[in-house]
């Protein structure tokens, strides 16, 4: 899937990462409970997560399945970050991120210098 997901096909998203697969009425009742939507929202975004192949449409019940998983579009998302913001530097988006941090717990620390040394 190559195309952006926007918030509100976000929202859609983290129910079915979360829970896994769920009907179009499960996924509109829960929505509008959460933030007001009607059915027919719930239903428009449903739609056009199909049709970018990050939902897939399934019988019966219009049972709802993501095709991608909340790891890939983190990457996509923090690559397109980088990409737009930060001339696609690594280092220069982490720099931002950590710049404004007063301290990092130990275990964020050790976290980031083992990604580091996977990389190297």
């Amino acid at each position: 899937m190559e195309q952006k997901l926007f918030d509100s096909e976000l929202r859609v998203m983290e129910h079915l990462w979360r829970d896994g697969d769920l009907t179009a009425g499960v996924l509109a009742k829960r929505l509008a409970e959460e933030i007001g939507w009607n059915r027919n929202t719930t239903y428009t975004v449903i739609k056009k997560l199909v049709n970018k192949g990050a939902v897939e449409r399934l019988e019966p019940n219009f049972l709802c399945h993501a095709l991608i998983s909340k790891e890939e579009v983190q990457q996509q998302e923090a690559v397109s970050l980088m990409d737009k913001l930060f001339d696609g530097s690594p280092s220069l988006l982490v720099s931002a991120f950590l710049g404004e941090q007063k301290a990092l717990p130990p275990e964020e620390i050790a976290r980031l210098r083992e990604l580091v040394e996977k990389l190297k």
